[in-house]
């Protein structure tokens, strides 16, 4: 179902987009990468200058899209749409499927990624750096130590860089229903699903295993979670953005028991991996989001109050059987739930 048409506004609550849900925070992200690209070819004087905000005293806690001009919702998904469609041409990976290079491998796509626009460069440097191998006693032939947020490795099948060239690729997912009532989702009415309504998680497609309800296990089910009676869909336009807005979170190495190991903005290693992102009150660009990730106060108590920051949430990975999770996040600071 589409989202209702609504007059221009420069102010657009994102209600599909849970304050801890990764996969929902990815998507933020990737939403405003996208209006960013479309930014580019338009006048100054036309351009939308995308920043965000949280509804913090609007409950329940979502994110608020501000624009520098009025734009319906319809016309927000059609700009998201479009700013994907510019992003997703640095999503080539060729017939590599996973992100297992070697280290000279990784360091001739990040050098070759220099001359070949910023869109490149950012994506491949929030997947990998030449510094963090698996194996340091092989160093020419160990495969890199990929981005924490690389889920998949080939279990199952599931690809991560297969997905990460195909699903932005995808405008829409497959027709939902069959014959007359089959309902056929443009692009940009697949993105307002995933910002402007709760999710119904409907479509058959490929996902990268951010989203928390992706963890299904026997235990919790009242049937086989194999069996296509119990299998969940997919958000599709919240993955799109979400691949699209993983190229915000470069990755730098860092010495960890006595090891190079990879990390990015908002990201921890104790007791495993966790991911942490903040909640802010006041409208901030994607530069200045990034900053407050990158922020060594991020998880201390009060850290970035004097920033605008009210709340902190973190999801941990997770491994369940052959596969990888990320779960719902906590809130770790205030340890009161917001309003």
């Amino acid at each position: 179902m589409t989202t209702a048409h609504q007059d221009p506004t420069t102010k657009h609550r994102l209600t599909g987009l849970e304050p801890d849900n990764l996969l929902a925070f990815l998507a933020l992200l990737g939403l405003l990468r996208a209006l960013e690209a479309t930014d580019r070819a338009r006048e100054a004087a036309d351009r939308l200058h995308p920043r965000a905000s949280w509804s913090l005293d609007e409950p329940p806690l979502r994110p608020v899209l501000h624009l520098a001009r009025p734009l319906s919702r319809d016309e927000v998904a059609g700009e998201a749409a479009r700013g994907i469609a510019l992003l997703t041409e640095a999503h080539d990976f060729g017939k590599q499927k996973d992100l297992n290079y070697t280290r000279q491998e990784a360091r001739e796509l990040l050098e070759q990624s220099i001359g070949t626009g910023a869109d490149r460069a950012d994506l491949l440097a929030a997947l990998m750096t030449d510094a963090a191998i698996k194996d340091e006693d092989k160093p020419d032939t160990a495969p890199i130590d990929p981005t924490p947020l690389c889920l998949l490795f080939g279990q199952g099948h599931q690809h991560f860089l297969e997905r990460l060239a195909r699903v932005p690729a995808e405008a829409a997912p497959p027709p939902r229903g069959r014959g007359k009532k089959a309902v056929t989702l443009t692009a940009a009415a697949c993105l307002a699903e995933a910002l402007f309504a709760p999710w119904h998680r409907d479509d058959p497609t490929s996902s990268f295993r951010w989203d928390p309800e992706e963890d299904v296990r026997y235990a919790l089910m009242a049937g086989n979670p194999t069996d296509p009676a119990y299998k969940l869909g997919t958000q599709h336009g919240a993955n799109r953005l979400a691949a699209v807005g993983l190229a915000a979170l470069t990755l730098a190495p860092e010495t960890r028991a006595g090891r190079v190991r990879p990390t990015l903005p908002g990201g921890a290693w104790k007791d495993g991996f966790s991911f942490a992102w903040p909640v802010w009150r006041d409208p901030a660009s994607l530069p200045a989001i990034r900053a407050l990730l990158g922020h060594p106060d991020l998880r201390e108590p009060d850290g970035l109050s004097h920033l605008g920051v009210a709340h902190v949430f973190a999801a941990r990975r997770i491994s369940v059987g052959k596969f990888m999770n990320f779960t719902r996040a906590q809130l770790i600071w205030p340890p009161d739930a917001p309003s």
